[in-house]
Formats: structure tokens, C-alpha cells, sequence
């Protein structure tokens, strides 16, 4: 990737009207150095790693782009930096190469406005708190959903929490996401939102016209994409009957208009521009590589864009028949790039070709860098396994590859200040946690015993989360002396179980049908332990707000629950060490024998 020195200004409209793309003036960029993402990832290791930032000039530049490059270069030379993009077997640029002469780098400290390159040592493998970027990217998140605005599980909460921090560290961020509209009082949390105005996408056998809304916050620039196709009752996937089918249709809307934002929308007075780094979540951002690879580029826009494909899960793919192709708004010759044959058995009759479209696959072409959320989901997603039939693809497109285990919002989820529980506790003091306990048996309508354990599910209602061994191991359960919640909605037959479950074992068991975040909260600091039995799991949040909160995880040993949750060793030294239970094989008898374990282990020591 290049890093450009624009030497224009760029002008931009302040009107909220139809929005033009605007212009440059001239043609004369200075070429500064070329990098890769590879340090904008720096892996939690304990080796040291360097990391690479630039900074724009805000100085006006020669006339001769020719000289400048040539200045820039004997620059170089003469401080003995030089730099080498490394490549991968597909041509993507993966990292850089400094060849300094006496192994130190030289930096300039020249004016604020010059540019220049810093490197920077993290010997520990920690990245400090708070570090103040100095300014480098404009980062554009595309994602169907941003918390607090709209939310379904982890998704919205990564991608409401992690803009906020990188803008707080000096980058310029923009999160552009549906503005949902379902007719509940969930619709007032766009209400800050303002019409910037609006463009027309091409896509769908025509121009479609889709407005931006607009919000500033906590220093991020939040844009909405308006379209009547996001206003309908349900979740911004579907409803009690199933998925939307159209869900293709809004999608692509949102990655058409996640394109253009950057270059119409004059936030804070001026674009982000072409030069931004985008980050993709999951297929409904997808095709927003395809479309800077095969739209943009061909006409000199986006050049020096480039997008890291960020997998939260990759079971969802977005596939659709191939005659819907037509629609994404692409050139015919990109047609190989999401092109998808489902193998013979599972393909619907005999005369079923199997063919699809797969903007997901598409995405894992074109994308220059993919993430996913955990290390351990990392690798799950290069085998047979847990590769979803894209294990080979994505093996083959390895050095690109990393996992990145996902944080948490440590200012929303703190139980020394969280507004939704009954009482505030922390490590140090942990008397309150009882009176949580308390309240929320109360609030349950269960028994009020600080003594008894209480176990807790929070969750969607699917073959993945592992619904089906908690429902085959409940009655086994119940005939411990111990006290259960769940909170969760989504297959309607295990909601009708949970209340089943509820009127069978009245003084034992709650089901909570539905998400609430306030109840989330309560029960998180309110049990004592936090069942996790998913099948396959890329990162899970529960787990760790639940060791925020004191409250024991119980996992099923697979991607990031593997990798954050610790085993508990109670023959280390001190008296025993780890974070939570694991278990495997993903069996009923292990889960319940693991479970079993941790209520005899079960020592409520904040009731003392």
C-alpha cells in the first residue's frame, strides 16, 4: 500500500442536498513509502514487534511530482532506510522491510506537519493503554449492526466499542450501518441521528436511492443508511417467520452506500475521502472489497484504499442463487470471484446444478488482509471442520490470516459503576455480589438463596450455542440442589421448551424469552456460574464479561472460549489457578460432569 501527500485541497459541499463526489484539483501526489498491514496487527506474543505509522503533510507541495519523489527518495538514502513490500502467492502486499545500515532507524523530528515514519518497540507483547496514534488512517467500519443503535449479539457490540477506542488513539473513524426502523422504542436510539442527505447506487436492475443520517459521538462519525427496506418489525436479519428475503437486496445496499460515503459525505467539513482503510464485517459488508477492486480502481478511485475482512462468524455467508448475480452491481468478468457449487448431496433434485453465488468467498478473494476474532478461530476455520466449505480458500490465503482475540467495553461492563445491577462490588471488595444474587432471584421469582448455586445461559436459541445439551441435560441438572436462568430468543421451539422447562421445575429453573441488555447485565453479576456449551464458538463475549464480574465460566473447549477461558489447575500452587472449566468432547456427560464439578468447587466466599 501506498501512502500518499496530497498537495491539493479537495473541496467539498456543506449542503445537506444530493451529495456530488468531489474532484481534485491536480494530479500530484508525492509517493512517501510503501507498507503493509502487517504492522497495524501487531499478534499478542511475547517477541517484539515493530509498528509502522504515517502521518499526511499538511504542507503544500511542488508543482514537479517527479522531484518530489526524487527528493523524498535521496532522503531516504541518506538517513539508509529503504523500504520492501512483501507479497504473498496471490500478490497482496503482507508487510515490509526495513533495511536500516547500522540496524537503527532514523527518525525525523522535523515540523508536526511533515511526514514521516515512526517505529515503535512493544518488547512485552502489550499494547499500552490509550496510546495516542500520530494521525494515520481514516478507517471506515462497514457492518449490519453497531451497538448501542442496534444490536443482535457480538457483532454489535465490537463494532459499537472498538470505533470508539481507535478514534480516542487519533484515528479518524467512521461506522456506517442500517438505520433500522421496527416500529419500537428501539427507534429512538437513532433519534440524534440527522439527514446529510442522500445518493443514488446502481444495483438491482437500476439506481436505488438510499439516504445517510448522521451522529457524532464520543468522537466517531456514526452514518446511517436510510432505505424502506430497514424499516420493518424484527431483528435486522428477520423475523418470527425466518430470515428476510431480501436480505441480498439490503446488504448490498449497505455496501454500495458504504462506498460512496467516504467520498460525498463532507463530516466535520470535509471527506475521509479515498485514502481510508475499510474494515468489513462478515457477508453484509462483503461485497465492499469486490466493489473497490472491480467498481473503483478500474477508474483511478480507491487506489490506495484497502480493506481487512473481519470473520465474527463464518457459518453465515450470504449465498444466494447465481442468476441473482446480476443484481450486485458488478462487471460480468468478476462472476468467478463469488461463483459457488454446492457439492451433489447438497444440492435440492437431481436436476439442481448447484449453482450460487457466495459474496463471503467473494470477500476472502479480494479482501487485502482477513481477521477473525480469536486466534483459536483462526486456525478452526483452515480445517474441514470448521471451515464451512471455505477451508481451502481461506488455507490458501494463510499468510493474510491472522486472529485477534476480541475485547470488551471495560467502561459499560464494570460492576463497580454498571447502572443495571443492585448493588456495585469489585475484586477487592465483593460483598455486593450477594445482593445482586438476591435481587435478581427476587426479581425472577426463585427462591432467595444466596447459598444455592446459580447457573446461568445468555444467548441465541441455536444448534450452534449448544441449546440442545442444556435441553437434554436440564432434567438431570434439576436434581441438584442448584437454580437456573436463561436469557435468549430465537428458535421458536426451544423458546416454547424454556417455558415448558419454567412450569415444570417452578422453583428452579427461568427462562427469560427475548434480549434485554439491563437483564443481561444482572444476570451476569447476579449467578455464580455462566454456562457456554457452544458448538463452535469465533470469540464469545459472556465469558469474559462474566470473569469481569466474578462469575465462573463453564465452556465447551473450542475457538476463543479455548483461548480466553483457563482451565481451572486446583493442584497449582496457592491452592489452584484458572479463570473457569472447560470440557470436552461436546457431550452431555462432559458438560454435566463439568458442571458437576463446579458446583463442588462452588464457594460462595462474598458471603462470609
Amino acid at each position: 500500500m501506498e501512502s500518499l501527500n496530497f498537495t491539493t485541497l479537495i473541496p467539498c459541499k456543506s449542503s445537506s442536498g444530493n451529495l456530488a463526489r468531489p474532484k481534485l484539483a491536480a494530479n500530484h501526489h508525492d509517493v512517501i513509502s510503501q507498507m503493509g498491514f502487517a504492522p497495524l496487527w501487531i499478534k499478542r506474543s511475547k517477541t517484539e514487534a515493530l509498528r509502522l505509522r504515517a502521518t499526511f503533510s499538511s504542507k503544500a507541495g511542488s508543482q514537479d511530482g517527479a522531484s518530489v519523489v526524487e527528493d523524498q527518495k535521496q532522503k531516504e538514502e541518506e538517513k539508509g532506510v529503504r523500504f520492501g513490500a512483501e507479497r504473498d502467492s496471490s500478490g497482496s502486499v503482507i508487510g515490509f522491510n526495513l533495511s536500516p545500515p547500522n540496524g537503527e532507524v532514523a527518525i525525523d523530528d522535523g515540523d508536526v506537519g511533515s511526514d514521516r515514519i515512526e517505529i515503535a518497540e512493544d518488547v512485552s507483547g502489550k499494547e499500552k493503554p490509550k496510546a495516542k496514534a500520530k494521525v494515520t488512517r481514516s478507517i471506515v467500519f462497514v457492518t449490519a449492526e453497531a451497538a448501542p443503535y442496534s444490536k443482535t449479539g457480538g457483532l454489535g457490540d465490537v463494532c459499537g466499542s472498538l470505533p470508539v477506542v481507535l478514534a480516542g488513539r487519533g484515528h479518524r473513524v467512521m461506522v456506517v450501518s442500517p438505520r433500522y426502523q421496527n416500529g419500537t422504542a428501539a427507534d429512538k436510539k437513532f433519534s440524534g441521528a440527522v439527514d446529510v442527505g442522500h445518493t443514488n447506487v446502481i444495483c438491482f436492475g437500476g439506481e436505488q436511492e438510499v439516504a445517510f443520517f448522521h451522529e457524532y459521538r464520543e468522537g466517531v462519525d456514526w452514518v446511517f443508511v436510510d432505505h424502506p427496506s430497514f424499516h420493518r418489525p424484527g431483528n435486522p436479519y428477520g423475523d418470527s417467520f425466518g430470515a428476510f428475503g431480501d436480505n441480498q437486496f439490503r446488504f448490498t445496499l449497505l455496501a454500495h452506500a458504504a462506498c460512496e460515503a467516504p467520498l460525498v459525505l463532507p463530516l466535520g467539513g470535509y471527506t475521509y475521502g479515498q485514502n481510508c482503510l475499510f474494515m468489513v464485517n462478515d457477508w453484509h459488508a462483503g461485497l465492499v472489497p469486490l466493489l473497490l477492486a472491480a467498481k473503483y480502481r478500474p477508474h483511478g478511485v480507491y487506489t490506495d484504499a484497502r480493506s481487512v475482512l473481519v470473520i465474527h462468524n463464518l457459518a453465515h455467508q450470504g449465498v444466494e442463487s447465481a442468476v441473482t448475480y446480476k443484481n450486485l452491481g458488478l462487471p460480468a468478468e468478476w462472476y468467478g470471484a463469488l461463483e459457488w457449487v454446492f457439492p451433489e448431496w447438497a444440492r435440492a433434485h437431481a436436476l439442481d446444478k448447484g449453482e450460487a453465488v457466495n459474496i463471503l468467498k467473494g470477500a476472502v478473494v479480494t479482501t487485502d488482509r482477513i481477521l477473525t476474532v480469536s486466534e483459536g478461530y483462526a486456525w478452526e476455520i483452515t480445517t474441514v471442520e470448521g471451515g464451512s466449505g471455505l477451508n481451502g480458500l481461506i488455507s490458501s490465503r494463510k499468510s493474510v490470516l491472522n486472529g485477534i482475540t476480541n475485547g470488551i467495553d471495560v467502561v459499560e461492563w464494570d460492576p463497580s459503576t454498571d447502572k443495571h445491577i443492585a448493588s456495585h462490588y469489585s475484586a477487592n471488595d465483593l460483598s455486593g455480589k450477594v445482593e445482586c444474587k438476591i435481587a435478581l432471584q427476587k426479581e425472577l421469582g426463585l427462591p432467595i438463596r444466596p447459598d444455592c448455586p446459580l447457573i446461568g445461559f445468555i444467548g441465541r436459541l441455536d444448534y450452534q450455542k449448544g441449546i440442545d445439551l442444556i435441553q437434554s441435560g436440564i432434567p438431570e441438572l434439576m436434581n441438584e440442589d442448584v437454580q437456573f436462568v436463561m436469557l435468549g430468543s430465537g428458535d421458536v421451539q426451544c423458546q416454547d421448551w424454556m417455558r415448558l422447562a419454567e412450569a415444570t421445575y417452578k422453583d428452579k429453573f427461568r427462562g427469560w424469552v427475548g434480549f434485554n441488555v439491563p437483564v443481561s447485565h444482572r444476570i451476569t453479576a447476579g449467578c455464580d456460574i455462566l454456562l457456554m456449551p457452544s458448538r463452535f464458538e469465533p470469540c464469545g463475549l459472556n465469558q469474559l464479561y462474566a470473569m469481569r464480574y466474578g462469575t465462573v465460566p463453564v465452556v465447551h473447549s473450542t475457538g476463543g472460549l479455548r483461548d480466553t477461558v483457563v482451565n481451572f489447575n486446583p493442584y497449582a500452587p496457592g491452592g489452584g489457578e484458572g479463570t473457569g472449566w472447560t470440557f470436552s468432547p461436546l457431550t452431555k456427560e462432559s458438560m454435566l460432569a463439568v458442571s458437576h464439578l463446579s458446583m463442588l468447587k462452588f464457594s460462595p466466599i462474598w458471603y462470609s
